[in-house]
């Protein structure tokens, strides 16, 4: 299989900065060269062009940078549509978790129905209205299932890219009063770090991948590296302690890998002016590989 890495140095859509060299820090990691140990041939087509925040206006406090964000998702969807056009496997680094507005976008035009599994210690389910913050990548999730601003629902030209029976969010801790309401209102399977500590990884993650790969659907990942606990992955932006373990993160990718419906996945979050010595970008890498197939034996 050829895999098509597309970088996306996004950080319109938080409050902190540094996630804007997590493509970067990725690369640096290794990514390609472990790619091709691991037997994929590896198209690297570089960065899409993502505009300083200093260089454009904030705009609605509640929907911040909406304009630029939305340009970059209109983008990368195409790109992504094109890589899967061309029989590759398209993985996008982040870049905060606005990049998935795109990713999944691109995806869907070409995988209907799509089922999506979203790794995160935050569900994404705010829209303007509920946002404490007003960062975008915090609606994201709610966008793709058609709901929020009409400017982030339609990227693409169409709306909703998913159903709501068909995303899977595993890993959540840090929740907003307005998400919950949204959740439960749009019954989105929700996953949280209790659910993981009362039944176990192994069978939260079989349930997971039966909700969003039922009926043979195509599945895309979303890997969110603060899922993890800030102890595995101290480089990211929104840390929340009582993550996903070491051992517990890569179970949830070589589960998602033994279903074999795997179409494209997005890593995002890597903040490299807060890591240490690069180790949550390698550990992104890590279980990149273990999403795609690399197992222990």
């Amino acid at each position: 299989m050829r895999i098509r890495v597309i970088g996306v140095p996004m950080d319109l859509g938080a409050d902190r900065r540094g996630v804007d060299i997590g493509p970067s820090a990725i690369r640096y990691a290794g990514l390609s060269e472990h790619l091709r140990r691991l037997g994929y041939t590896v198209n690297d087509i570089g960065n899409v062009h993502v505009p300083q925040p200093e260089s454009r206006p904030v705009g609605n406090t509640q929907l911040k940078y909406l304009e630029p964000i939305v340009q970059v998702s209109e983008e990368l969807a195409q790109l992504v549509t094109e890589a899967l056009q061309a029989n590759e496997f398209p993985l996008i680094l982040g870049g905060d978790h606005s990049i998935a507005l795109g990713s999944i976008s691109g995806v869907a035009r070409v995988h209907q129905p799509l089922g999506v599994i979203w790794v995160d210690a935050h569900t994404d389910f705010n829209t303007g209205e509920t946002t404490p913050s007003g960062n975008i990548h915090g609606m994201i999730l709610a966008a793709l299932a058609g709901l929020g601003d009409g400017r982030l629902v339609e990227v693409g030209g169409w709306s909703p890219k998913l159903n709501t029976s068909d995303i899977v969010i595993v890993g959540a801790r840090d929740i907003d009063p307005g998400e919950q309401n949204l959740l439960r209102n749009n019954h989105i399977h929700v996953f949280t770090m209790s659910d993981i500590d009362e039944r176990g990884i192994s069978e939260i993650m079989h349930q997971a991948v039966a909700i969003a790969g039922r009926d043979n659907h195509p599945v895309h990942l979303s890997l969110d590296l603060d899922a993890l606990d800030p102890r595995e992955a101290p480089g990211v932006g929104t840390a929340v302690r009582g993550g996903l373990s070491y051992r517990e993160a890569h179970l949830v990718m070589e589960m998602v890998a033994s279903t074999h419906q795997l179409v494209s996945m997005d890593v995002v979050e890597v903040n490299a002016i807060l890591d240490r010595e690069n180790a949550t970008a390698r550990l992104a890498v890590e279980l990149v590989l273990s999403a795609l197939g690399k197992k222990i034996l």
